[in-house]
């Protein structure tokens, strides 16, 4: 599970036949921001989220989300050749001690353990400091040919992350990320942060969340919707036959999942 330690996190987190958005032209190079318009996924669109190792891709379904260091250029290709869509998984709003870039990062933006092993929030007010090492890592997204990103953990301000944030530099943080995926032509997503979703719908592609069934929040992702933007939501512990019928009549792409995001899924 990717959502922040529930005590102290903000109150919050069918194949279609024809993919709207989708162009299932079989591209495997990066997102080229000069061929058109970045991909924006519509509302319904069924999805795979594996972030536990390398992806498996025998989930019929036209979306994965899947972790962007663990997973290489070929992997994203071969999703390409059967005609799915590629969502980037990368944590932008704490440090982890287990990636490749780790040294990057100075000892001064590095805060409070987050709950989660090897990792520690960072002080997204450095935004000097946080924005190069993140578009490197964008970069790397772009590289291996992935469609968007999704970027975690970017509600810090509701969390004790060691650092007196506030909503205002969450935003101010939040669309300096956005800022960089779509210079690279690439679609982005919200993660979460309920609370900031009327300030920031424009600014995003589509939406992620964890959990807003199980605390009663999945009418706050609307707006995505409105928009013609796709939400893409697990739950972790509520039966699917719960919430699978509010998510259906959100037209939100729900799925049950175990914490782990392994290969296991159960669609709505």
């Amino acid at each position: 599970m990717r959502r922040a330690v529930a005590a102290l996190a903000v109150s919050a987190a069918v194949l279609v036949t024809a993919l709207s958005g989708c162009s299932g032209d079989g591209r495997t190079g990066g997102p080229d921001p000069t061929a058109g318009p970045r991909w924006q996924p519509r509302p319904g669109l069924a999805w795979q989220w594996q972030l536990d190792g390398r992806v498996d891709p025998s989930a019929d379904v036209p979306v994965y989300d899947i972790d962007g260091f663990e997973n290489s250029a070929a992997d994203v290709a071969r999703l390409h050749r059967d005609g799915r869509k590629v969502i980037c998984y990368v944590n932008v709003g704490a440090w982890e001690s287990f990636r490749p870039d780790k040294d990057a990062f100075p000892r001064a933006v590095l805060g409070e353990p987050n709950g989660w092993a090897g990792e520690r929030w960072l002080d997204i007010r450095r935004v000097s400091v946080l924005r190069p090492l993140m578009a490197k890592r964008f970069d790397m997204c772009r590289d291996k040919g992935f469609d968007a990103v999704e970027p975690d953990l970017v509600e810090g301000y509701g969390n004790e992350t060691g650092f007196p944030l506030t909503a205002r530099d969450q935003l101010r943080y939040n669309r300096m990320i956005a800022e960089l995926a779509h210079e690279r032509g690439l679609s982005v997503g919200l993660k979460n942060d309920l609370p900031q979703i009327p300030e920031l719908v424009a600014d995003f592609d589509f939406a992620v969340n964890e959990e807003c069934a199980q605390y009663d929040e999945c009418g706050r992702l609307t707006p995505f919707v409105a928009a013609g933007k796709a939400v893409f939501h697990v739950e972790y512990t509520e039966p699917a036959g719960e919430f699978c019928p509010e998510s259906r009549r959100l037209r939100l792409s729900s799925m049950l999942k175990k914490p782990e995001l392994g290969v296991w899924r159960r669609p709505c």
